[in-house]
């Protein structure tokens, strides 16, 4: 049974390597709109559906998998900074606070007729503003490229005071939520979720409890 990975992500195809499966990488040609007033849960999903399907046309007969990332603050959905100026706006906004982050993962199969999504969402505390840190951060480029602005598995979890949830969601695929889609769809998972998940074997993984 043939897997494919519908992401760019480098972090993406890290996680999912994780869990001890062959899979394959394919480039969703799928183009997210945001769409003013949509609730985060609705949009990271079709955002999700929009990846696994673009890809799934093309090999029909494999088990895609396509997922997104947003976070939710005061029910406003932040994406993905387009400059250091507009990363520096989501930093502060969040300072202090907390946030959700919602991961939805889609698992699509056109031969088999197979569709699923599912999300999985994740509480972050961010510490409380300081401007040198912050600045610090900035000066990394880590926040470019990445949903909020940060990176929990790098630098940027400097800015974390607080997890509850699950650390693979924050990173951006949710591994036991992925595991569970795969063996719906007839899958083994060679890797025990539980040792793993105990092992945290991922980028700064074991400073948190998720």
């Amino acid at each position: 049974m043939r897997v494919v990975l519908a992401s760019t992500s480098p972090r993406r195809r890290e996680l999912l390597a994780l869990l001890g499966i062959p899979f394959d990488v394919a480039s969703p040609s799928f183009e997210e709109r945001f769409i003013s007033g949509q609730a985060a849960m609705d949009l990271v999903a079709s955002f999700a559906q929009g990846k696994a399907s673009s890809v799934a046309r093309d090999n029909p007969d494999a088990i895609v998998l396509g997922s997104d990332t947003l976070i939710e603050l005061d029910g406003a959905v932040l994406g993905k900074p387009l400059d250091v100026a507009e990363a520096r706006t989501m930093l502060c906004r969040m300072a202090g606070r907390e946030h959700l982050v919602h991961t939805a993962v889609t698992l699509s199969c056109v031969t088999r007729r197979v569709e699923m999504t599912r999300l999985s969402t994740a509480r972050v505390w961010m510490k409380r503003f300081d401007a040198g840190v912050y600045e610090r951060y900035l000066g990394t480029g880590d926040s470019l490229g990445k949903a909020g602005a940060y990176s929990i598995q790098g630098p940027g979890a400097e800015l974390i005071e607080a997890l509850d949830g699950d650390f693979t969601t924050v990173v951006g695929l949710p591994l036991r939520l992925v595991a569970t889609l795969l063996e719906h769809a007839g899958m083994i998972i060679p890797v025990n979720l539980t040792t793993l998940y105990a092992a945290k074997p991922y980028g700064n993984w074991p400073r948190f409890s998720g």
